[in-house]
């Protein structure tokens, strides 16, 4: 994942997406696009964005009944939704919103518009992605320096253990299967066995938990690890 993370663009204005994914990709996102409402709540599902943004009026599912939907499914519940829309009335914008968007940007707009409306979000909902430091209780990383701290004191991380605590830093509670780490870690063309994650995941555990510190990394029993707490379920 790039350094923003990762944006769904749903836009069927050719022109116009072509437009926003240049600006974003410029911005350090990743951008998933489509134009249709049945294939983002499938790239949805398989790829998790970290923020959407969403148009009204798309093909086949309209961009109103994909928001309700991402509410409605356990991966995408949390994630930050912002409308596009030729619809000015204040009614359409309190339905968008009580559907479940986050916020809500008539067209026309300018690009810069919306990037400031997209940071604003992220800063409000998942600060982890805005800034560069990164933090859960009294876990700190600092991504540009490359330093992890636990309680004040330094620890040290192998490459890959700093990728997987920094993904799971950046999500804070969310559940991911050992499949959903190596993709998002390891990469899409990755071939190592699943299992290899809990050969990691203990190696990060070791490394946060010195000292008798609490076990902030929690396993979910047939689903995956969460940074969220103590123990396992």
């Amino acid at each position: 994942m790039t350094g923003k993370g990762r944006l769904l663009l749903v836009e069927d204005d050719k022109a116009l997406a072509e437009l926003l994914v240049w600006h974003f990709e410029r911005q350090g996102f990743e951008v998933l696009r489509t134009a249709d409402g049945e294939e983002a709540l499938m790239l949805a599902e398989e790829t998790p964005p970290d923020i959407v943004i969403l148009d009204w009026m798309i093909e086949g599912v309209s961009g109103l009944e994909v928001c309700r939907r991402l509410r409605r499914r356990a991966a995408t519940a949390n994630v930050p939704i912002i409308m596009l829309t030729a619809r000015g009335e204040e009614q359409d914008r309190i339905r968008g919103l009580e559907t479940g968007a986050d916020d809500y940007v008539t067209k026309p707009f300018s690009p810069g518009e919306l990037i400031a409306r997209v940071g604003a979000v992220l800063r409000r909902v998942r600060p982890a992605l805005a800034g560069e430091r990164l933090g859960h209780g009294d876990l700190e990383m600092d991504v540009v320096a490359h330093k992890v701290r636990r309680a004040g004191k330094s620890v040290a991380l192998g490459p890959t253990e700093f990728r997987l605590l920094r993904h799971l830093l950046e999500h804070p509670g969310r559940v991911f299967s050992r499949e959903r780490l190596l993709d998002s870690v390891w990469g899409h063309d990755s071939e190592i066995d699943p299992r290899t994650v809990d050969v990691h995941v203990r190696r990060l555990r070791k490394a946060i938990n010195q000292d008798g510190r609490p076990d902030l990394i929690r396993t979910v029993r047939s689903a995956g690890y969460a940074l969220d707490g103590e123990g396992e379920d």
